[in-house]
Parts: structure tokens; sequence; C-alpha cells
């Protein structure tokens, strides 16, 4: 792979849909490829193809958009290693920048300007068994882990997470999300109040508005 080259999906302005930035405009550069196959996975168009671009060209079509936000998305982003160098060079451009990722590769070396939003992956995911439990302690609290959850035994193995790591405390957010079509939002709703827990409820704004379109 040519040096400061990524493989791109696409690049499209929209508003985004989850995390701490919700409904807020924002460009999503969505790089291809991702080791992963979550059952529940909306981006399975970008796990192949996509085009081979230079840094300067991706960064001269995201100024296009004039955003605030950017949002580096896959996939799993941090699968191309020349991901780290888009990050630092969004950020150097002046961006907020966020990171979607699975919390299966390292996140240590992620520019520290980013705010990476890092999936724990649950039972019900089929891919539990690739989370990298090291990247917990590199958390701060300008990040957030997203839990996705598909059925109440998800929602009991991420309250566990939850009280174990004290996640909490070591992100700026804990995200529990209801997948979509296999839990019910009112139900995951009515758990987290019971509880008390110190999360935030969120659902997929895209989905909602634009059906899990392509380019929203």
């Amino acid at each position: 792979m040519k040096a400061n080259t990524l493989r791109i999906t696409e690049i499209f302005y929209s508003l985004q849909g989850e995390s701490r930035t919700l409904g807020l405009p924002t460009v999503f550069v969505r790089l291809t490829g991702c080791p992963l196959r979550c059952v529940y996975c909306d981006t399975e168009y970008a796990f192949h193809g996509g085009e081979r671009r230079e840094l300067d060209d991706i960064l001269a079509e995201v100024a296009q958009y004039s955003p605030r936000y950017i949002c580096v998305t896959g996939g799993e982003p941090l699968a191309q290693p020349e991901c780290l160098s888009l990050l630092t060079a969004l950020c150097d451009a002046g961006y907020e920048v966020s990171l979607e990722t699975s919390g299966a590769l390292p996140i240590e070396k992620v520019d520290a300007r980013v705010s990476r939003v890092m999936d724990l992956k649950t039972p019900a995911s089929g891919e539990m068994h690739r989370n990298l439990m090291d990247n917990i302690p590199f958390l701060t609290d300008h990040d957030q882990v997203k839990f996705v959850l598909c059925n109440r035994e998800d929602y009991d193995w991420a309250r566990f997470q939850l009280d174990s790591y004290q996640l909490n405390k070591r992100a700026g957010e804990v995200l529990f999300s209801p997948s979509f079509g296999q839990l019910s939002a009112t139900d995951l709703a009515n758990w987290i109040v019971t509880d008390n827990l110190p999360v935030r409820f969120q659902m997929q704004l895209h989905k909602i508005l634009w059906n899990d379109a392509a380019g929203h």
C-alpha cells in the first residue's frame, strides 16, 4: 500500500446519528474493510471495494462541506494503518474529530484530540471474543464507550462490564443502544431507568430519519 493513501468507501455530509454529537451536521469518512462480522452490521457494503485515495485528496473533499464535525468510521478504520495519519491531519485542520471503532484493535496511538467512540461487543453480536480489553486503561473523559444490545442477556452483560471496569468513570460517556429491529427501545429505556444506570440511552437517528439508506 502506498504511504498516505487510504481505501475509502464513501465521504458524505449528514446528521450524526449516534454519540454525544447526535443530531449535529457532520462529514463522515467511511474507510473500507473490517475484520469483524457482527450479526447486526448495517455497513456490510464497506467490507470490500472502495477507492484508494491520497490523504490530501480526502482532506480537500472534506473541506468542500465547510464542516465543524468529522466522523471517521467504517468498517473498522483502524484496520488501515494510515487512518492514524488521517485523524491527525483532520485535527490539525481544526475540525472536531471522532473515530468509530469496534474495540478490537489498539486505540492508544490515536491522536489525543480525537474522541474515540469504542464499542464493546456483546455476546449476541457474535464477536464478543474480539474485544480488546487492554484498550480500557487508555480511555479518557474525551472518549465514549458504546454497547449495542440485542436482548436482556446483552443488557445484563453490559451492566457487568460497566460496573467491573467503572466505565462511566473512565470515559466521558457510556452509550447503551438497542440493536435496530432486535431489542425494543422502550424495554431498554425502562431497564436503564429502573436500574438507575450512569449511561446515555441512544437510538440511531439516521435509521429513524432515512431508514438506514447509504449516504446518511
